[in-house]
This record gives structure tokens, sequence and C-alpha cells, in this order.
């Protein structure tokens, strides 16, 4: 029987027409190719000599296939770009200087010592302030004084402030310039029961002639 129904389809196929197209259980399959179908149960011509044949156990699926797309043009040739100029290599920089710490503590010795021309021919009363703590005063009409201040300072800086203010409680008794009242202050040593002065480093004076009060102000970095 396979064998009748597979000449009917092939005898069906040779008259027909360019036109004429062939169905799969009523799916159209015209230019399916190189394809065997079993189990044929009918094949019919209808009046505008379409061939419909039906299989059972086969099913047509149709899909879109795309348009094939055209190939993108090739990009334009890109001139070759010269390299730049190298810049010459840069030394790097040096590291930053340590910043200078200050010392944990005080290896040396400080001193002041006043000296007088003339004593209490000036009339000035001198007020000692080391980082604005009161110290002492130094009084016009006292003899020489000499006192160590290491006890007052701190490692590093220190702030001193000398105040001096003009006492007068009668007539002057001097207004010389050469009357001077001195204050030194700087790095020293005691032995043999004398303090020498190695080195100074503030210096203030007032003498007689000046009348006005005078305050200043001093850095001191102890070491």
């Amino acid at each position: 029987m396979r064998r009748v129904i597979s000449a009917l389809i092939l005898s069906a196929l040779l008259p027909l027409s360019a036109l004429a197209s062939v169905f799969l259980n009523g799916v159209r399959i015209d230019g399916l190719t190189n394809q065997t179908f079993d189990k044929v149960s009918s094949v019919r011509l209808d009046d505008q000599g379409n061939v419909h044949i039906v299989a059972p156990g086969y099913t047509v699926k149709t899909m879109d296939v795309p348009a094939p797309v055209a190939p993108a043009p090739a990009p334009p040739p890109v001139a070759p770009v010269a390299p730049a100029p190298t810049a010459a290599p840069v030394a790097p920089a040096a590291p930053p200087a340590p910043a200078p710490t200050a010392p944990t503590r005080i290896t040396q010795r400080y001193w002041l010592v006043t000296e007088q021309s003339a004593q209490g021919k000036t009339e000035y009363d001198i007020d000692l302030f080391i980082n604005s703590a009161w110290v002492r005063k130094l009084r016009n009409g006292e003899g020489q004084v000499i006192t160590e201040l290491t006890r007052y300072l701190r490692p590093g800086k220190n702030t001193v402030r000398l105040m001096a203010s003009k006492v007068v409680t009668g007539p002057r008794r001097s207004e010389s310039a050469e009357h001077v009242f001195e204050v030194i202050i700087g790095e020293g040593n005691e032995g043999g029961g004398r303090v020498m002065l190695d080195k100074p480093l503030i210096r203030f004076q007032r003498n007689a002639a000046q009348t006005e009060d005078v305050t200043e102000e001093f850095i001191l970095t102890t070491r």
C-alpha cells in the first residue's frame, strides 16, 4: 500500500504547474526537498493542482529566516601617529627635613644677674615673668642679684617678660644716662662660690635719664 501511495505522490507531482503548491497536514511545504514521508494516509489534488498530503505523526512548523545582513564597511585606515616626545626624567624631590624636636629635658643651667652702675640712681623696679608666671621683683635699691632660673624653665621655648616701672618718691636722684640698671639672663655654671655666665642670652636695661614704664618680651630656648 505504501509503495502505491508513494507512486501516486510522484505521479501527482509531475504534471503540476509552476503555480501549484504542496501541503502536508494542511501546511504548505513548497521548497521542501530531500524528505521522505512514511505512514501517508492519503494524497489529494484540488481543482488548482495543489497536492494535499495527510500523514499522521508529522508536524510542520514555520519560522521566519532573517535576511542576510550586509557586512559593515571596513573602517578607513588610520594614519600612523608620531609618538609624543619623551620628557627628560625629573629627579625626585628631596625629602623634607625633619622638624626639630624640643628637648625632653634641660641639660644646661640658667641664671639671672643684675648690675647697677650706681645703686638706686635709676629709680626703676623690674618685675620678672617666665611663661606668664610672676617670678620676682628686682628692686632699684637692692644690691646685686644672682639667682638660678632653671627650675622656672621648661625644655624648648620659653617666654621671658621684663616690666620696668619708674618709682620716684621725691626729688629725682639722678637724670644721668650713665646710671644704668641692667638685667642679664643666660647659660652659666657655679663653682667655688661664684657664678660665671658662659652664654648671655637676654639683656635688658634702663637708665636714670628715662622716665617711661617699659615692658619687653623675649624668647628663651633651653638646651
